[in-house]
């Protein structure tokens, strides 16, 4: 039987570990990763460069979108664009991304800082199907998990990154064998919510004004301390001053 054509999009460590995972399991699954899409992740170091995994197992690295050829998977992980209808239609079978955050929730950016904002207690991660939306496409599997008491948006990171690996682990072999069955979002909206968030809001939520509470002030920093950017902050006497985790 003809390997099914696998193409993955993504980038970051978690990107690089399902890109990883992917390439090992091509002769279990009878599959051909035909192809590599990525962008440039300095912060990361060589140790999670996609580009450089790919060079190293003989993977065409594309140099975007409009280079996808025609092939059965689109898988897509961290991936930084919003696929248009023409490249969905690339995918013969199905075009699919994980999202490390439960939907219909938690659509878009920044959604550890926004789950402790709201005071969840739950969190989770999906794998859903791309559509033209961002991140409203209909759910193929999906796992969630309780927020630690007080947890710190590293830490939600941290078990959110472990569910994710370990849901497409899981999984794989049945996006890949189209065993699924998908749930439209639309139908979850009345029981959790939807809201969408953008990278541009980080850069307020940061701002720690000290005249409020003292609960609001803790969650603030709680929610915004993502360990590698700049952490949360106030200004005394003019001074921008920092708050550091212990």
């Amino acid at each position: 039987m003809q390997p099914k054509s696998v193409i993955f999009l993504g980038s970051k460590p978690i990107g690089y570990e399902c890109f990883a995972y992917l390439l090992s399991k091509q002769a279990d699954l009878n599959i051909s990763v035909a192809g590599l899409i990525t962008h440039e992740r300095k912060e990361f170091g060589n140790s999670h460069d996609l580009a450089v995994l790919a060079a190293e197992r003989g993977i065409p690295v594309l140099k975007n979108l409009e280079d996808l050829p025609e092939c059965d998977v689109i898988y897509s992980v961290q991936y930084h664009e919003i696929l248009k209808q023409h490249h969905i239609d690339k995918a013969r079978s199905v075009a699919v991304n994980l999202h490390m955050a439960p939907l219909p929730e938690y659509r878009g950016s920044n959604q550890f800082s926004f789950a402790i904002l709201d005071e969840k207690a739950e969190f989770g991660t999906t794998i859903h199907r791309i559509d033209t939306g961002i991140d409203s496409g209909d759910i193929l599997f999906q796992k969630r998990f309780p927020i630690p008491e007080d947890s710190w948006v590293g830490d939600l990171y941290d078990l959110t990154y472990k569910a994710s690996l370990n849901l497409f682990k899981q999984t794989l072999a049945h996006v890949i064998s189209g065993n699924y069955r998908t749930v439209a979002q639309e139908l979850l909206i009345n029981k959790y919510g939807t809201t969408i968030h953008y990278r541009k809001e980080m850069a307020a939520l940061k701002l720690i004004d000290l005249k409020w509470e003292k609960d609001k002030i803790e969650k603030q920093i709680r929610a915004t301390s993502m360990p590698g950017f700049e952490p949360p902050y106030c200004f005394i006497d003019g001074e921008k001053v920092f708050f550091s985790r212990k």
